[in-house]
């Protein structure tokens, strides 16, 4: 068996006589810190988020609108998780060290969980004070003016919601996409904050506690549904379809005959796989080592956000880990004991 790791190669493809390209493939590391452009899109998307929620707290303050308050509270959530995000992404610029050889990835994971906190606090608060609006009811004045800080919220969350998308589609990141996406969520909630408006001004002061309500219900469906996510993630969850990705791309490089196992796992924002591949018993260790090369190859084309890849190699007669069990032994005056 042989085990072929491999962190970068080049290599060239040339298409008629004189015309060619190079390309390499190295540690593609996917979190958004590692761009100059990744960071800018996250500092400016705080900026606007942080405007928009400072403004609603002055139209709250004239106005009294416990619709607007959750909205507000939800937005300066928003705007905060910017900053664990930010402390993740600096930490992951960070080289690998002999303590931690993997590099930092994880300090995502662990700035994920803050955010799915921080996010819970803006809940309870949303709905503790909806909650006592009910009982405690209290007029709301300037209609006018909480009617335009939800239209302003709706326009501050979908410009963030546009401006993450683009960045994101343009550096590869699938974390500043989703990103984009819940801020897009967000400027839908805000919207909300207008039928509240729209009870209110028809002669129904309770609209504006039920829409707190219901930015509060749609808060905790973002804590749950970022919260099944992250614990996902450190529990090494890989959605099944990259699984399926990566033994298609590897089952079909020539002299492949079968792709036995597969383990992946999420760093941060960087996908590591061990994948086991049948070859040829007659064939060379270097030949071996020549296909193990071409499957990482074609892994990294299939596979955006794959940074490391370990290549097991097994013989046609000893393939799959079940060959790589060591057998029930004795040694050294030792007990008899097997490895896995």
């Amino acid at each position: 068996m042989t085990h072929h790791r491999n962190d970068a190669h080049s290599h060239s493809h040339h298409h008629g006589r004189r015309t060619g390209h190079d390309h390499s493939h190295g540690v593609v590391d996917p979190l958004i810190a590692t761009t100059a452009e990744g960071l800018w899109a996250l500092k400016w998307s705080f900026v606007v988020l942080m405007i928009t929620a400072l403004l609603q707290v002055a139209v709250v303050i004239v106005s009294g609108s416990v619709g607007l308050l959750a909205d507000t509270i939800h937005n300066f959530g928003d705007a905060a998780t910017a900053i664990p995000l930010g402390i993740a992404f600096l930490f992951a610029r960070k080289r690998p060290t002999k303590r931690f050889t993997f590099g930092y990835g994880r300090v995502e994971d662990l700035a994920g969980l803050t955010i799915v906190l921080l996010i819970l606090f803006s809940a309870v608060v949303a709905g503790y004070e909806s909650i006592d609006r009910f009982f405690h009811p209290q007029d709301i004045s300037h209609l006018w003016a909480v009617a335009a800080a939800s239209v302003l919220g709706f326009l501050g969350n979908e410009a963030v919601a546009i401006f993450r998308i683009r960045v994101g589609r343009r550096i590869g990141s699938a974390a500043l996409i989703a990103d984009g996406q819940h801020a897009r969520v967000d400027g839908w909630t805000s919207l909300a904050v207008l039928a509240g408006v729209l009870g209110v001004w028809l002669g129904y002061p309770l609209a504006d506690p039920v829409v707190g309500l219901i930015i509060t219900l749609a808060i905790f469906g973002i804590v749950v549904q970022s919260g099944r996510q992250i614990f996902s993630r450190m529990l090494d969850g890989v959605d099944p379809q990259v699984i399926d990705e990566i033994r298609h791309a590897a089952a079909h490089v020539p002299q492949v005959n079968e792709v036995t196992d597969i383990r992946a796992r999420w760093l941060g924002h960087r996908l590591h796989a061990e994948v086991n591949v049948t070859l040829p018993s007659q064939i060379t260790v270097a030949a071996a080592h020549t296909i193990a090369e071409e499957v990482r190859h074609q892994l990294l084309h299939h596979l955006k956000y794959l940074s490391l890849v370990v290549i097991h190699t097994d013989p046609e007669e000893k393939s799959g880990e079940r060959y790589h069990r060591i057998e029930k032994h004795s040694h050294d005056g030792l007990p008899a004991h097997s490895h896995a």
